[in-house]
């Protein structure tokens, strides 16, 4: 039983210090990294995506849309917070996405920016990983896989995590 739970506990290790580099589309100047979902518990309906998303382009570059396997939610949207003429914060859909500044960066975080994965049709699990399709105006599509638990060190802010991997569709 002990050498289950050590070939588990490797398998676990070797599955994360996968995903643990940043990384990008072959031929992108996106690159995205810190990248971590919250595991969920069997009743949670929504979960958010953190990370950040550094544009290495000349020109600036627009997060317009994200999308998930539909086994897993029922769609994913681009949210901020806001706070309401009482004071209250409230969560929105961005309808324009976010822009990505030509040479700089835009982090996706709690209490901030992020991407929403709404009408969850499971738990998601620590230590899977979740493909999120992130459609740009100008580098196209993106799919990224993004892990599934707290980010290294257990930063707040959606900082410091683990990275996903992304390509282009098809490749």
């Amino acid at each position: 039983m002990l050498s289950t739970f050590r070939s588990a506990a490797l398998a676990l290790g070797l599955g994360l210090a996968s995903a643990a580099a940043p990384a990008a589309a072959a031929d992108s100047t996106i690159e995205v990294r810190d990248a971590y979902i919250r595991a969920s518990g069997a009743m949670a309906i929504a979960a958010g995506a953190f990370m950040t998303i550094a544009n290495h382009g000349a020109a600036e570059d627009r997060l317009i849309a994200a999308s998930v396997d539909g086994d897993l939610a029922a769609r994913a949207e681009l949210h901020t917070h806001i706070q309401d003429a009482q004071g209250v914060m409230r969560m929105v859909e961005v309808k324009d996405g976010f822009a990505i500044p030509a040479g700089g960066e835009h982090a996706l975080a709690r209490g901030a920016d992020h991407v929403m994965l709404m009408g969850l049709r499971r738990p998601l699990v620590e230590g899977e990983s979740v493909a999120i399709t992130l459609t740009f105006e100008v580098a196209g599509q993106i799919v990224v896989e993004v892990p599934v638990g707290e980010p290294a060190g257990g930063a707040m802010q959606g900082h410091g995590g683990g990275a996903m991997h992304g390509h282009r569709p098809g490749n």
